[in-house]
């Protein structure tokens, strides 16, 4: 018999951060292992900016210890219009502007105030976190498998079977696991398909949302660029809530300052929440944060070494992962696009190890990757995807570079014994 509520005897914890407390105990107990699971930064190879370090600091010696206004303070929520009005050419007012503790709350929040218990909910898989979300506010899922022809991203297509009588859509580009992006005619067609959709709903009827997480767009690489829906179609905004904030932009993912953008009504119900909750975000940073948004030079000479040497870590695994396909071994990966992650194939199933043992789950290779190579990545099952999927997101956020001729090394050494 339960003693506790539903949803906390059916809640599943965050396999990824339990992945990365079993890593970490390896490692207090004396393993070097290779950790590639988490999805932040080393502040020891990604730093946060320093003019943002000391525009902290200040604000802490000058006593910003009170609690801030629930939607957040008014000098940030203007120095986030100006920033993403520089920056992606998107025009929100300070109104329709939420700030929280990060993006977490910012999607607890508006699922809270658009999904209903049965409502619908579209989600790509893998993708990060939703099928939680949807679990938390009694939702039904609706996932739609993506594929690695399309770089495991959703298409309209995907979605479109499932549209009607959907309530939320959930796109997050560049995309956490998978390091890829939304092409730009894609979401294009998901934008037109919800205008087709809300068109067809009467005025009494909730209308579908998108929800567009777009936390890493300013982590892009080589070609790739990043678009939004309101810039290819000024129709959605009304039905756009972007999450957002300084967690991966400025490899600050405990400074805790993320934002929401979105139509005044959603906004203003998810400051409700979010004022119930106490998820806002700390005085001191918020203040330090408005003051360094509008360092466009500061923030420009940031991103292009924080960038470069992000890249430089994607690109030089995806090479020696191509390098070891190339030599017959049964490894894949995705170039690198954006974000922090490379997308890797290990399809190592029915294989065998030297001392005989069949690798019979995709859970064997992983488990056989981490003891004999000493690498540890994120099986895409942590995302939704089936258990048998052999595809993992590998995370570079604490990824030194000296580390990786060793790490690769010791892959094709793993790799090598098994027949």
């Amino acid at each position: 018999m339960s003693q506790l509520s539903h949803l906390a005897e059916t809640l599943i914890g965050s396999e990824i951060v339990k992945l990365g407390n079993a890593i970490n105990e390896r490692i207090r107990n004396g393993e070097t292992i290779y950790n590639y699971t988490i999805g932040d930064f080393n502040p020891s190879e990604f730093p946060i900016p320093a003019e943002l370090e000391q525009l902290i600091i200040e604000a802490y010696q000058q006593k910003k210890t009170s609690y801030p206004a629930a939607e957040g303070i008014l000098d940030l929520r203007k120095a986030i219009s100006g920033f993403i009005q520089d920056w992606e050419g998107l025009s929100f007012t300070p109104a329709e502007i939420q700030v929280a503790s990060g993006g977490r709350p910012l999607i607890y929040a508006l699922f809270k105030v658009i999904v209903d218990k049965g409502d619908k909910v579209i989600y790509g898989v893998p993708s990060w976190n939703n099928n939680h979300y949807v679990h938390l506010t009694d939702g039904e899922h609706c996932e739609v498998p993506c594929l690695p022809e399309n770089d495991f991203m959703p298409t309209v297509e995907d979605i479109k079977p499932h549209i009607k009588g959907a309530t939320l859509i959930c796109l997050c580009t560049p995309q956490n696991p998978t390091g890829t992006t939304l092409s730009k005619s894609a979401l294009a067609e998901v934008c037109e398909l919800i205008l087709a959709e809300n068109a067809t709903r009467t005025p009494d009827q909730k209308k579908l949302y998108l929800m567009f997480d777009q936390m890493y767009w300013t982590l892009t690489y080589g070609d790739t660029v990043h678009y939004n829906p309101l810039t290819l179609n000024p129709a959605m905004k009304p039905y756009t809530i972007f999450i957002d904030g300084i967690s991966k932009v400025f490899s600050a993912t405990g400074v805790r300052v993320g934002w929401a953008l979105g139509p005044e009504n959603v906004i203003a119900k998810m400051k409700a929440i979010l004022s119930h909750l106490g998820a806002w975000a700390p005085m001191a940073e918020q203040h330090a944060v408005a003051n360094y948004l509008p360092m466009k030079e500061a923030i420009g000479n940031y991103l292009t070494h924080f960038k470069s040497e992000v890249e430089y870590r994607l690109r030089t695994i995806y090479n020696g992962i191509i390098v070891l396909k190339q030599k017959g071994y049964q490894v894949d990966a995705i170039a690198p696009q954006a974000a922090i992650y490379l997308t890797i194939q290990i399809n190592l199933r029915g294989s065998k190890t030297a001392e005989g043992q069949v690798l019979a789950t995709q859970s064997d290779v992983t488990t056989y990757i981490l003891s004999e190579a000493k690498i540890a990545i994120v099986p895409f099952s942590a995302f939704g995807a089936g258990a048998d999927s052999s595809w993992y997101r590998l995370s570079v956020g604490t990824c030194k570079k000296a580390d990786i001729p060793t790490m690769l090394q010791q892959l094709e050494s793993a790799l090598s014994k098994l027949s």
